[in-house]
């Protein structure tokens, strides 16, 4: 290193505190710049990765800043909702056409007789979509959804459907679709966990926590479970009893043992999420139980998600909940609609689908208007769907089997220009003809409309660079933005 010619050394104190005044002041407004967003993704940029889930630039500007996943567990049919088959009415009670191909189906059915549609239709909003009278109070937003009529997955039964949604493959094991936009963009609020996952009752969601798991990447992306009673985080208030300097010094003790024991065991990565998540859940108890406390919203928004209505009381809450996260920077929020597969209509599919209609219908158009009403739509990307749909043939009777071939999914806001159908079935419903939109295709297109260009959201994995679509996926481009 050159040393500095004899004038220019620091000959004296004053000299010293004035010169270094500059650094002194960089590093006050380093810490108050850390609070804006824009800033702290340039700090990231600029190579500040000491906290993996630092807010960071994304590839392009995308409008969608945060994700509500409503996720109709058990695969709701498209050819009762969405997509209506003049057809198969007229074809009803007959076996499936030839010309239609062979069908392999989940329950080996595949010759049953095509099941009439029993539902009302009728074209909605100024865009005249096609919805039927199982949800009335989303038909009334039809201007608002772009509806996906040919989606396509892999997954012919529940396991390997609701791991593909979720993963991108049919196979356990790799991150979540939440953990890559973690580990892709980072989060916008350090005091509340990036990811977030909210069913309506206690019961297991198929393949369980390895759909919002983070697979072989840090365990620091995984998503956090709530509970979908009055108290979503459990243990989360302090004792009674105990200090707030008393919590913090047990909080830097027990850190200052786990670094030292995660010295040696730097490969773990469990270990370093779970010393990470303590201290969020410290962060947490100051922030978090105003962020879940709904006591402070008015009577005419419970209302709205219709919490009013013992029907639809409790998918109401994890609405409204999803909605008040957004607003305080979580980025990624999924909401399951009848975990344990009850959407799984193999018989009485009018039964199952009048119940789980009538508890999700008013409060996902609640969700999508109170959205829409505070501005934050816009940049809120609300995905509903299952893991795939129904077939157009019956099982038992009075009931529809598991349809991958061919099935709809919906998006609104995140800049998307409502009011639009992509892609179309063939005359029954059965498979995706026009513009298919695979599961690894829908990845990467929610990833697009957030920013992120998925073919550089890599992962290096024992030295394989690993991406969400597997390198299959493309984003759907040509869905019409507003």
């Amino acid at each position: 290193m050159t040393p500095l010619p004899h004038h220019e050394l620091l000959t004296n104190r004053r000299d010293f505190l004035r010169r270094a005044g500059g650094g002194f002041g960089a590093l006050a407004l380093s810490a108050l710049l850390g609070e804006n967003e824009l800033m702290a993704e340039l700090g990231d940029a600029a190579g500040q990765a000491g906290n993996p889930m630092s807010a960071k630039l994304a590839h392009r500007a995308g409008k969608a800043k945060s994700v509500i996943f409503l996720f109709m567990e058990g695969g709701p049919s498209h050819i009762d909702l969405f997509d209506p088959k003049p057809l198969l009415n007229k074809l009803a009670g007959q076996q499936l056409p030839e010309s239609f191909g062979s069908v392999i189906t989940a329950m080996g059915e595949s010759r049953a007789p095509l099941l009439a549609d029993k539902r009302q239709w009728q074209q909605h909003g100024e865009s005249g979509l096609w919805i039927s009278d199982w949800l009335p109070h989303t038909a009334k937003l039809a201007d608002e959804l772009c509806v996906i009529r040919s989606c396509v997955s892999d997954g012919i039964n529940h396991a390997g459907g609701v791991c593909q949604m979720n993963t991108g493959s049919i196979f356990g094991g790799r991150p979540s679709l939440g953990a890559w936009v973690n580990y892709g963009l980072g989060t916008m609020n350090q005091n509340l966990p990036a990811f977030v996952v909210l069913k309506d009752s206690d019961a297991q969601v198929v393949n369980g926590v390895r759909n919002w798991g983070s697979g072989f990447m840090p365990a620091v992306y995984q998503g956090v479970s709530f509970e979908s009673d009055s108290t979503p985080i459990a243990n989360l208030m302090t004792p009674k009893g105990i200090s707030e300097d008393r919590q913090l010094s047990k909080l830097a003790f027990l850190n200052q043992l786990n670094r030292r024991h995660g010295r040696e065991r730097a490969d773990n990565s469990q270990l370093d999420a779970r010393i990470k998540a303590y201290e969020l859940a410290f962060r947490m108890q100051a922030q978090a139980p105003e962020a879940v406390d709904l006591a402070s919203e008015s009577e005419t928004t419970k209302k709205l998600y219709g919490m009013d209505d013992p029907k639809t009381a409790t998918f109401g809450r994890n609405c409204l909940l999803a909605r008040r996260l957004v607003e305080r920077g979580v980025r990624f929020i999924q909401l399951y609609s009848g975990a344990g597969s009850r959407w799984d209509a193999h018989d009485k599919i009018e039964e199952n689908h009048t119940k789980y209609c009538g508890e999700t219908d008013k409060p996902v158009a609640g969700l999508l208007r109170d959205l829409k009403s505070r501005g934050l739509l816009d940049e809120t990307l609300v995905i509903w769907g299952g893991e795939f749909g129904r077939t157009p043939m019956s099982e038992k009777g009075d009931g529809r089997d598991h349809n991958p071939t061919g099935f709809t999914m919906w998006m609104a806001g995140g800049g998307i220009k409502g009011g639009q159908v992509v892609g179309a079935t063939d005359d029954l419903g059965l498979r995706a003809v026009e513009q298919k939109m695979h599961v690894h295709d829908l990845h990467a297109t929610i990833l697009h409309l957030m920013g992120v260009d998925h073919t550089k959201l890599v992962f290096k994995y024992k030295g394989r660079p690993e991406r969400i679509d597997q390198n299959e996926g493309n984003a759907f481009t040509k869905i019409r933005m507003a």
